[in-house]
Formats: C-alpha cells, structure tokens, sequence
C-alpha cells in the first residue's frame, strides 16, 4: 500500500526479542528500502519509568529526538526511497495520535511469549506486561478492526521455519515484489543501528540470514509465569491470524 506522495511506509509493531532487527536486517538487503530502528524508543523512555531500568537510557534520549510528534513528522515526512521500513516496538506508541496509521502498511510481528519472555528477561529483570507488547498488540488489532485500517500480523517461528514463503507472502500483501536478497546479509552492525545494539543485537550481528527455529528446552522459569499467563492469552488470539 503506497501513501498518497508513491512511498511504502511499512510500520513494524512489534514486541521486543521478536526477531524484529532480523526483519529490519532483512528489508536492509533491499535497494529500493531505507530502514530505521525504533525511532520512538527515546519518546518512550522520556514519557516513562522505562528509564530508570532500560539499559543506556540516558545516551539513548540524549541522541534520539524526544518528542514523539516529531518522530511521526519524520516518519510521514520526505524520504529519498520508494519503500521505508520503521522498526518499532508497539509500547513506544503511548498517547500519540494514531490517525497516521490509515496511510502506512501496519505489521504487527509476534512471537510465543513461552519463548520470548526468558529472553527478555536476560537483559530486564522481572519484565511486566507493559515492557512486552502483547496487550498493546490486540488492543492496536481492536483499534484497526474498528477504523477499518488494514493490518498483517506475523509470526516469529513462522518466519524462522520457511522465510521465503512468509516473506513472499507478506510483499504480495503489500504490494511490493519479493527479493531473493532479503534473506541473507553480510554477518556485523549496520550503520542503521539504535545506540542500544550493543545490549540486544549480539545475535543479529552474528548472524547473516534468518536462523533455524530452535525450540527452548530450557524449563521455563518460575517466577516469570504468572507473565506467561498474562500473555499468553493475547499471543493465542493474535497468532491465530498470522499469514503462512
């Protein structure tokens, strides 16, 4: 879906350790793509006590505008590529005004909280559900359900098992043609990356395309299940209407 002045927008709304770089990384291959990693993250961490427990918060918002409007500006604003990819985590959104959302491609990308809590959890200790996306994702499914606002939603493990067929799919939807190099990328940091790679993205770095899924064997640990329960509820009528 192309806005009204020819560009994709694609917004990614997405729950954090969701291989949601992965994908930027993916669109990155792309020659017709300009990505952007979490843009709204300093909005975010300003507006909250998110602050107080992110890992580099203060260089974050001191070298990330502030003001979400801006960001959105920016977003909706001139860009010099045909397609633009914005990596975001849903949390980030608070209170902005959404009417943005009718005019750019709306993803959200989930993944299974039994799998993505621990996860999480290695970085942010005693997560809530406020940190993790999945309230804010049904309740954004509500909102364009009710504005009649298209929206695709993916899985990770549905990702990780076929990429090219998930992805394949996801551009028919959108309107744009499938490329062949988005499944693979050469192993490093892009110059795209947020200031807080090196907290979260060690993995992406070694990476150079999608990774095999590997289910967790790890027992799930004990104090993060009543999370589990929260969530899971919400990942259960979310993934059931991923594509592929």
């Amino acid at each position: 879906m192309k806005s009204k002045d020819g560009i994709t927008r694609i917004c990614l709304w997405s729950g954090p350790r969701n291989i949601s770089t992965t994908l930027m990384y993916s669109f990155a291959q792309r020659t017709d793509t300009a990505i952007f990693d979490e843009p709204l993250y300093a909005h975010y961490l300003h507006n909250t006590k998110a602050d107080k427990y992110h890992p580099g918060a203060k260089e974050i918002m001191a070298t990330q505008e502030i003001n979400g409007k801006k960001v959105l500006d920016m977003m909706m604003g001139k860009h010099n590529q045909p397609v633009v990819f914005f990596k975001n985590m849903t949390h980030h959104l608070l209170s902005l005004n959404r009417s943005f959302m009718k005019d750019v491609v709306n993803v959200i990308l989930t993944r299974d909280p039994k799998e993505m809590i621990p996860s999480f959890a290695k970085v942010i200790d005693n997560p809530t559900i406020g940190d993790i996306g999945y309230e804010f994702h049904t309740e954004l499914i509500e909102y364009f359900e009710k504005e009649g606002i298209n929206y695709v939603v993916l899985d990770s493990k549905k990702i990780l098992l076929n990429p090219k067929k998930v992805l394949t799919l996801f551009c028919n939807k959108i309107g744009i043609e499938f490329d062949s190099t988005m499944l693979n990328w050469k192993a490093g940091a892009r110059k795209e990356d947020g200031i807080w790679a090196k907290y979260w993205y060690e993995n992406v770095h070694q990476s150079s395309g999608y990774l095999t899924y590997q289910p967790k064997t790890d027992p799930f640990p004990k104090k993060l299940r009543p999370l589990l329960k929260e969530c899971q509820e919400h990942y259960d009528k979310i993934v059931e209407k991923a594509i592929g």
